[in-house]
């Protein structure tokens, strides 16, 4: 009976199997099925895939220069054009005062380290606020104090050539006038300066350092070197000028000169990015068909480092185009937004063969948007074989490493490139030992006890600005403002 039973359950469970393998939505089927026939077939597989490589059109476009030695050394005729920066300022809720050693950024004062008498310098600025359209300044008014700003936007205005008012710049945090009245009798504003936005400034009194120096040798003797290097004859670069005669007839005295050099030129040194890059033997000799599996390892771990490498070619503070880029070379948006004007704006500071525009991908759509809404339509340029935006000819490329602040402002960088031409470079070194592509080389390290394989991946690289207007930079573009 329990047979008979069992032989009964046997044949129903190979019946309800066969209706499985052989019926398809109530039919039987008359071929093997797709999903047994996949055991028997081969895979066609994709290389693995990276969502982090971008384009990296800075790499591609810089023209890469050897480092021998590791080090580049940019030589400059000498220049007395210093204490261009900008200051930093510290405040205490309301309260805002400029750093000490900051002020070493006036050029009045480059070079002055006296801690103390910075410090009393410091004290001596008195903080003002003002509102949008106030007048900080007026034309023709005597000029007999120096003005930080230490937030806000104001702008510089002069008489047109038409009887029209004309901008001729726009100031911003950290940025300064007026220092070189406290040293000149008798002077007056030659512009109104104009609060754009409302205002936190620093000023300091004319009257209140001439009591300084008055008290102290030590500025008094700084202040008479910087006033004979303002009557030293000077080009508009700050260099010293080449003594020349042209146009004269006869027997001409000729003027004897010579171009200085730089004392202490900048030297930039290769950075670099390096990982230690591991792999099981078990996986580097039993799962290699069919992609070899540290070749793919290495090709991901490579794409990775050629991406910081792009990252650090605009961010780094040491080398990094963002933060090396000349601050007479920087330029703000007139309205917030990056618009055409802004764009002729940076072409003007980098007006010697400009090349390469560099923004952020939705930087680029904010000035696509900006140029529509005037009915501007601007052509494409192919570029290594691609069809990119351009400006006046000159193609503008994204890069996402460029960053977008909190506020939703961001950069444009324009440059020339070459050596040649004074322009930006890339600087590398090939020829590296176990290289594997140029400027990169893959080291092996060891096979350590639980059999995994070390490789040192390294790559060497930095980037130079050769002359300060090679390279500029539009600055705190709105690209999120609604319309």
């Amino acid at each position: 009976m329990v047979c008979a039973v069992t032989e009964s359950v046997g044949a129903a469970a190979a019946v309800e199997d066969g209706q499985r393998n052989g019926q398809q939505n109530g039919q039987v089927t008359q071929s093997l099925g797709t999903a047994a026939a996949r055991n028997l077939a081969t895979t066609t597989k994709s290389v693995p895939q990276m969502q982090g490589i971008t384009s990296r059109w800075l790499l591609r476009v810089l023209p890469w220069v050897e480092a021998t030695g590791g080090t580049y050394r940019v030589n400059r005729r000498r220049s007395f054009a210093v204490g261009d920066g900008q200051l930093t300022f510290t405040n205490v809720g309301t309260d805002v005062s400029v750093i000490p050693q900051e002020l070493n950024e006036l050029p009045l004062l480059r070079g002055l380290d006296d801690t103390e008498l910075l410090t009393a310098l410091a004290d001596q600025f008195v903080q003002q606020e003002f509102e949008v359209g106030d007048v900080l300044v007026e034309a023709g008014q005597p000029a007999d104090q120096v003005f930080l700003i230490a937030h806000g936007k104001v702008n510089k205005i002069g008489p047109g050539k038409y009887g029209t008012p004309t901008v001729l710049d726009v100031l911003a945090d950290g940025d300064y006038f007026g220092d070189r009245t406290l040293v000149e009798s008798d002077d007056t504003w030659q512009f109104t300066a104009k609060a754009v936005t409302s205002c936190t400034v620093l000023t300091l009194p004319q009257r209140a350092l001439e009591e300084m120096v008055d008290r102290s040798d030590a500025l008094r003797a700084h202040v008479d070197q910087f006033r004979a290097r303002m009557n030293q004859s000077q080009n508009e670069h700050g260099e010293a000028s080449i003594e020349l005669a042209a146009g004269h007839e006869g027997e001409h005295e000729l003027a004897g000169t010579f171009a200085d050099y730089e004392a202490k030129p900048r030297e930039y040194q290769l950075s670099v990015a390096q990982t230690v890059l591991r792999v099981h033997t078990r996986v580097a000799d039993l799962y290699n068909q069919p992609m070899n599996q540290v070749e793919q390892q290495l090709r991901l771990t490579i794409e990775a480092l050629r991406e910081r490498q792009d990252h650090e070619m605009i961010n780094n503070r040491e080398f990094g185009l963002l933060h090396n880029a000349d601050f007479k070379q920087r330029i703000r948006a007139r309205t917030g937004p990056p618009t055409p004007d802004d764009f002729d704006e940076l072409l003007a500071t980098v007006w010697r063969d400009p090349e390469i525009f560099l923004a952020h991908p939705r930087t680029i759509a904010a000035f696509g948007r900006e140029c529509s809404r005037r009915g501007v339509y601007p052509d494409s340029v192919e570029m290594n074989g691609h069809q990119v935006p351009a400006w006046r000819g000159i193609p503008v490329l994204p890069c996402n490493k460029i960053p977008i602040s909190n506020a939703r402002t961001s950069s444009v960088l324009l440059f020339r490139r070459g050596e040649a031409n004074q322009g930006v470079i890339g600087l590398h070194q090939t020829g590296l030992p176990d290289e594997y592509e140029p400027g990169l080389n893959v080291r092996f390290m060891n096979i350590n006890e639980k059999a995994v394989i070390s490789y040192l991946v390294s790559t060497y690289y930095s980037a130079a600005v050769l002359v300060p207007d090679a390279l500029g930079i539009l600055e705190d573009v709105e690209i999120g403002r609604e319309d």
